[in-house]
């Protein structure tokens, strides 16, 4: 059986032999051979066409058919910039499997609506996490300075912190967190005054610019872990499938970092994301650090997710106590609130 993996790596290195709209067409396909819901060797066996899945046209099938088929012999490796990603086919099968870790998740930490860059309401992503049975999800939209994902400003955050009142009043069995996903630059420092932040229920931070550096970027992570405000290190590398490699750093040094200050760093589960990956993760846990469950949805059937993430974590062997997601809501808060408390400034 060939899978979606290896379907999407053959596509894009198919997409690398060819030019113009051809080349496009295979790169669309290798990116979204991560979303198939199932394996696309499976549709062939129920008889059932390849043109059911994302990105894929008569014409791309007929190749694809043809490596099923005949799976061809991988000649060189993976390369850096598409390696360490799930499926969501793989992810569903691995956490199909293992029915007991989806139950101890209770919510969804990154999720973006229409006050910045995303396509739902807030009402609209709190119903999609109600059919999940969630008991929170944190809206985390993007912070004034990210202008070209229409990031807001601490006057929209306080008016949008209203509009979650509202839902959270008219809900029964979800909570709405509020949140943001702070922009950061390479000194660890956030772009919203730090008084705007503090009645929030939890700070993502995350960088969004100067991501294609090569030299060591330890001292940018080690920043942004102190910088008192946040309390989850959102996307970490940066990494973007098939486009860019992300960022480099002593990672040992990181997570231990993050231990000492008892912060979390994020796997943003979005399938071009993936990041952190499998390998980091393992590294991470062996330091013992906290990690965060995030979809880094923009609409809301991207809740679903959550499953690569749910996945890459289980193939990490992260201990159910440092996923932040599996704590009960109070808990949450709790661990926030020791978070600020500890970086409180001395009276």
């Amino acid at each position: 059986m060939l899978p979606n993996t290896e379907i999407a790596e053959l596509l894009a290195q198919r997409a690398e032999q060819e030019t113009g709209i051809l080349s496009r067409a295979f790169r669309r396909a290798a990116r979204s051979a991560f979303l198939w819901p199932e394996e696309a060797s499976d549709l062939l066996l129920q008889n059932r066409s390849l043109i059911e899945l994302r990105g894929i046209g008569p014409f791309i099938e007929t190749q694809i058919r043809r490596w099923i088929n005949k799976p061809p012999r991988r000649t060189k490796p993976v390369p850096a910039i598409r390696f360490d990603f799930v499926s969501l086919a793989e992810a569903r099968q691995l956490v199909a499997a293992r029915p007991a870790w989806h139950d101890k998740l209770r919510g969804d930490l990154q999720m973006h609506t229409r006050w910045s860059d995303g396509s739902g309401t807030i009402e609209e992503m709190a119903d999609a996490a109600k059919q999940r049975s969630y008991e929170y999800i944190a809206i985390t939209d993007h912070s004034k300075t990210l202008k070209i994902a229409g990031g807001i400003d601490e006057r929209a955050l306080k008016k949008q912190g209203a509009e979650i009142t509202k839902v959270n009043v008219s809900g029964e069995s979800l909570i709405v967190l509020r949140s943001v996903e702070m922009n950061l630059n390479t000194r660890g420092e956030g772009d919203m005054l730090p008084a705007s932040l503090t009645s929030l229920d939890l700070v993502l931070g995350s960088f969004h610019s100067s991501l294609r550096i090569a030299e060591d970027q330890t001292q940018r992570y080690l920043a942004a872990l102190r910088n008192p405000n946040i309390q989850i290190l959102a996307h970490p590398r940066g990494r973007i499938y098939n486009y860019r490699i992300g960022l480099n750093a002593d990672w040992p040094r990181v997570f231990a970092e993050a231990v000492k200050l008892d912060k979390a760093l994020e796997i943003d589960c979005y399938p071009d994301r993936q990041d952190l990956n499998v390998n980091l993760l393992k590294v991470a846990r062996e330091h013992g650090t906290r990690i965060s469950l995030g979809t880094d949805a923009h609409h809301p059937w991207q809740l679903g997710f959550i499953e690569l993430g749910l996945a890459a974590a289980l193939k990490a062997k992260i201990p159910p106590e440092r996923i932040v997601n599996f704590l009960p809501v109070l808990d949450l808060k709790m661990w926030v609130r020791q978070k600020r408390d500890r970086g409180a400034p001395r009276q």
